[in-house]
């Protein structure tokens, strides 16, 4: 019997990757207005700047484990506590300018004053703009009343709690929420999936991971005995080797799911 349901946060829940798109169109939207550059493709450089400055710093491990990824960085502050928060915090002014400074300069701009405008439009941009699925509150709302509900995100908590606060109609649903920041190590680590399981008071028979990421959520729940739901929504090809217990396309079919489940 499925007693206890572990959801994850970013594109599961919320959907963190149209709330990074509409920052990236507003913010380069706002570039093109000044320069004429292509929004699209100085999105592009952006984005490529930014995965090759974030893979060059020695943080580099920790946020490949902790699961932090380069677009969070160009929006976060990392104000947590430990070495390698601080570290980050050290670096990640720079890290945002360098890569707006460099997505210009790969479009033919240099302008350092305006890399700046466009670090601070980007944070703003993306704090305006927090998208929740449509189908994630009706969701939670019914299955609430049965289950324990828990989510279990990767991330910095600085930056996870700052989306759960801009969204806060999602916190009241669960009864526990584990942030990989504070734990010390993300999925798919078994260690964080049996955490939340003894915090939980379940076994691993008794539980159910839903979420997007097969190299995460799904590959996590497998190694800690967990079945698990794969939301794919984008219609993702499957990996040879990280089989879900389950697939579904839509939250909404998540219900079919643990009847199927509890058989």
């Amino acid at each position: 019997m499925i007693r206890t349901i572990i959801f994850d946060l970013d594109d599961t829940i919320l959907w963190d990757k149209k709330s990074i798109q509409t920052a990236f169109d507003r913010t380069c939207e706002f570039a093109a207005e000044k320069t004429k550059v292509d929004p699209k493709q100085l999105e592009e450089k952006v984005r490529e700047s930014a995965r090759e400055l974030y893979a060059s710093y020695d943080t580099y491990e920790f946020t490949q484990m902790i699961g932090i990824n380069p677009f969070e960085g160009l929006w976060g502050s990392f104000e947590d506590e430990g070495d390698d928060f601080r570290r980050m915090r050290d670096i990640i002014r720079t890290y945002q300018k360098d890569a707006w400074t460099k997505g210009l300069k790969k479009v033919g701009v240099e302008d350092y004053e305006l890399a700046n405008e466009l670090v601070a439009k980007f944070i703003s941009e993306r704090r305006k703009a927090p998208f929740v699925f449509d189908e994630s509150f009706e969701v939670l709302e019914a299955l609430k009343k049965d289950h324990r509900l828990v989510l279990l995100t990767n991330g910095a908590p600085s930056l996870q709690n700052e989306k759960l606060t801009i969204t806060p109609e999602i916190s009241q649903y669960f009864d526990l929420i584990v942030i990989s920041g504070d734990f010390g190590r993300g999925k798919p680590d078994a260690s964080i999936f049996r955490h939340v399981l003894e915090k939980s008071d379940t076994r691993p028979e008794e539980a159910l991971m839903v979420g997007d990421n097969l190299m995460t959520d799904i590959l996590g729940a497998n190694r800690a005995g967990i079945r698990s739901v794969w939301l794919n929504r984008e219609g993702t090809e499957p990996h040879p080797e990280v089989k879900p217990t389950y697939e579904i396309d839509h939250l909404g079919k998540l219900a079919e799911v643990i009847s199927d489940a509890n058989r």
